[in-house]
């Protein structure tokens, strides 16, 4: 199974960008999208299916033109689950999950820690989250969680970490908080097959960041440590240019 997860930055910018040709070409058997910032009667749901995906699932948030999660798939899962049943998760549309015969997939969006604010409710969620998933665990051990994390993992992750250190999404916290929720049973897959620096899946649009690769690595494919020698395959896709992300993959035999 091919799995892509893809923060778009708005699903009909990205389809207007040549989001549609694109998957056809990458030919994902499912994709995880994040911040879709659309709700489903705004998507062109016809044309997706045209692109080969008749099965698709959307979890958008309250708010018009934020946030938001979605799944695509070839085929038809089993059993999708919209949301975490938590409230202050659940109104910003962050959390879908497709169950197949043998994996689940989850589509996760972290909320970004822009102001104060934004970052309580940014750790009240990720412990909330973390606390959802250790349960979730018990009756489906084989997860694999794909999306925008908004955290860089480690130094290699960020091209300038001395500057960032006292930025959202590099914050010694936030780094120790996905350090532990990765060692409570999951393998940061592209980690798995790839050591080397300079691999980032975010870039600002500012001061040319994409050009000069000034990036951070903060979307991950986490995949069940049960899972680990199905894993064939994990790779970064920089050369999809439909949002400031660009796309992650893994292969699970």
């Amino acid at each position: 199974m091919r799995i892509i997860s893809y923060n778009v930055n708005g699903i009909r910018a990205a389809i207007a960008k040549g989001f549609l040709d694109w998957i056809q070409q990458a030919n994902p058997d499912v994709i995880c999208l994040q911040e879709i910032k659309a709700t489903e009667d705004q998507i062109p749901t016809a044309e997706i299916t045209a692109a080969g995906y008749p099965y698709q699932y959307y979890f958008s948030a309250q708010k018009k033109g934020y946030s938001g999660v979605a799944i695509l798939s070839k085929t038809k899962p089993n059993n999708v689950v919209r949301g975490t049943e938590i409230t202050h998760m659940d109104f910003e549309g962050r959390n879908l999950r497709a169950d197949f015969d043998t994996i689940s997939v989850m589509s996760l969006y972290l909320p970004s820690g822009t102001n104060l604010d934004r970052l309580d409710h940014k750790f009240k969620y990720m412990d909330d989250f973390q606390n959802y998933i250790n349960s979730l665990k018990q009756t489906i051990p084989n997860l694999i969680i794909c999306g925008d994390y908004n955290i860089c993992h480690e130094e290699i992750d960020i091209h300038d970490p001395v500057r960032n250190k006292t930025v959202s999404g590099f914050l010694p916290e936030e780094r120790a908080w996905l350090d532990k929720f990765m060692k409570s049973g999951f393998i940061d897959s592209f980690r798995h097959f790839n050591k080397e620096p300079h691999n980032y899946s975010w870039w600002s649009y500012r001061a040319g960041a994409r050009g000069n690769n000034k990036g951070w690595r903060i979307d991950y494919n986490l995949v069940s440590e049960n899972l680990k020698d199905r894993m064939s395959r994990a790779v970064i896709l920089p050369e999809a240019k439909h949002s400031d992300h660009c796309p992650i993959l893994v292969e699970i035999d």
